[in-house]
């Protein structure tokens, strides 16, 4: 697994590869193959990594959205942050691989496992953080009950996409679930965003979520 470690201080960066260096005493998983003090400054390099490590003072959820949104499922991202609500719910609406949000205090194996869940396409963080976005995406909405007006109903395979969608599934992982190409998944998305009258991936899951569509 190709690695790349993001904090704005020298000794956090290798404070971060000493805890994979460490985890990796049992599973030499970890090539440490980029440093860097932010996300702007991996972005402009675009190093060929599998995984971005990020301590939260080298990243704000506006660059995650600049920097990631072209990813389209080929990179994983773990975050440390001690509030990781703004970034989780931003990190909800890229094409990563997989991505989670964990405290600075995580220990060597906690990091080594957040790590590998994430690399695998999975979600990782505190229960809590997941309550909150979830609690988030079905809120009732404030002022006008036609803010996401149904134009006509999901096709089966909509409905399946939107599904994996709301999961935080990109756009490649989608098309292996379901055996179909990442074009046209992207295809489908478009077809279900024109269908909720929505423009991205947390607001579609929020419709969604709203008119019953998705399944808690």
């Amino acid at each position: 697994m190709r690695v790349a470690i993001l904090a704005p201080a020298l000794a956090l960066r290798a404070g971060l590869h000493a805890l994979l260096s460490a985890a990796a005493e049992t599973n030499r998983s970890f090539e440490v193959v980029y440093e860097g003090a932010s996300l702007d400054e991996f972005a402009s390099d675009a190093p060929d990594v599998d995984v971005v490590l990020i301590a939260a003072e080298a990243v704000e959820a506006t660059t995650l959205q600049r920097s990631l949104r072209q990813t389209e499922g080929q990179l994983a991202a773990l975050i440390l942050s001690d509030a990781p609500q703004e970034l989780a719910q931003t990190l909800v609406t890229l094409p990563l691989r997989g991505w989670g949000v964990l405290p600075f205090d995580v220990s060597a194996e906690e990091l080594q496992a957040g790590m590998r869940a994430v690399y695998e396409g999975l979600c990782v963080g505190a229960p809590a953080l997941f309550a909150m976005l979830q609690k988030a995406a079905a809120r009732p909405l404030a002022a006008n009950s036609d803010e996401y007006p149904m134009i006509e109903p999901l096709t089966e395979r909509e409905s399946q996409v939107l599904q994996l969608l709301a999961r935080g599934l990109a756009n490649k992982q989608i098309g292996l679930t379901l055996g179909i190409s990442e074009h046209t998944v992207k295809f489908h998305l478009s077809s279900i965003y024109t269908k909720l009258g929505t423009t991205n991936r947390a607001e579609t899951v929020r419709a969604g979520m709203q008119r019953g569509l998705i399944a808690l």
